[in-house]
C-alpha cells in the first residue's frame, strides 16, 4: 500500500483563444507556474533540473502485523514506563484485541469496527478508552509506518458530569467523632483522611509500624508511584 504525500502542478490561464486546439495531443496549452516538467522545443517533456516529476511515495509497512504484535510493541515503548500509564493503557489496548481478535492483522481492521468498541459506557470511561486507542493507533501509523484503522469523527469525545460533590463540614466531622457508638478504625480512618487529604486506599494500606509517632506523620504511596508523607 502506498500514500501520496504531495504533488503540485499549477497552470495559469491560456494567453490566446484556441491555443488548446492547435497543439499536438498530450501537449499542454499553458505553461505551469510551478512547473514539475520542461519542454526542449519539440514538444517533449523531461524533468526541470533539481526537481523529481515523480511524486513522493512512502510505503507503509506490516501489512501482516497482528493486534497483538501490535500492541505489545506499543506497550513496549518508554511513554508506557509508569506502571501506572502501562496499566491504564494496556487495559483498554488488550479488550480492543480481545473484541477484534489477537492473531487478526491490523491492516484489515477498519475505522467502523474501531468506533463500535465501548458501547454504552459512562462518558469518563468512553473518553479515556478513546484516547488510549488514539495514541496506540497514531503510534502505529507515524512511528512504524504501519497500515492501521484511526478513530473515525463521529467517536468524537463525550462530555463529562462535572463531580460537584462537595466536601463533608468539619462539623459534621467532629459530631461524627464524638459518638461512642462507632468503632475507633473508622473514626481514625475519617480523621486522618480529613486531616491529610490522602486517598482513601492510601491510608488504608498503612499498618501500625509505618506511623511515625513522634513526628505525626506517615509514608504512603501516591498515585504516580512515588512516596509522600502525610
Amino acid at each position: 500500500m502506498y500514500v501520496i504525500r504531495n504533488y503540485c502542478h499549477v497552470h495559469e490561464r491560456s494567453w490566446r483563444r484556441g491555443d488548446q486546439e492547435n497543439l499536438p495531443p498530450g501537449r499542454c496549452a499553458t505553461p505551469a507556474c510551478y512547473p514539475v516538467h520542461g519542454s526542449d522545443g519539440h514538444g517533449d517533456r523531461h524533468p526541470v533540473a533539481g526537481m523529481s516529476a515523480a511524486p513522493k511515495i512512502a510505503a507503509l509497512r506490516g501489512g501482516h502485523v497482528t493486534l497483538a504484535a501490535a500492541a505489545d510493541a506499543f506497550l513496549a515503548t518508554p511513554r508506557t514506563a509508569n506502571p501506572n500509564t502501562h496499566r491504564a493503557y494496556a487495559s483498554a489496548v488488550d479488550r480492543v484485541i480481545a473484541l477484534l481478535g489477537r492473531d487478526r492483522p491490523l491492516a484489515e481492521v477498519t475505522d467502523a469496527e474501531i468506533a463500535e468498541l465501548w458501547g454504552r459506557c459512562a462518558p469518563a470511561t468512553w473518553n479515556r478508552n478513546r484516547a488510549a486507542i488514539t495514541s496506540w493507533l497514531v503510534w502505529c501509523q507515524t512511528k512504524k509506518h504501519w497500515a492501521a484503522p484511526s478513530i473515525p469523527a463521529e467517536a468524537e469525545r463525550r462530555k463529562e458530569s462535572a463531580d460537584e460533590t462537595r466536601a463533608v463540614a468539619k462539623t459534621t466531622i467532629h459530631r461524627l467523632l464524638s459518638r461512642r457508638d462507632l468503632p475507633l478504625r473508622e473514626k481514625t480512618l475519617w480523621r486522618m483522611l480529613d486531616e491529610t487529604a490522602a486517598r482513601a486506599a492510601e491510608i488504608l494500606a498503612l499498618n501500625v509500624e509505618d506511623l511515625d509517632l513522634e513526628h505525626r506523620r506517615a509514608p504512603v504511596r501516591s498515585k504516580g508511584g512515588a512516596t509522600e508523607w502525610v
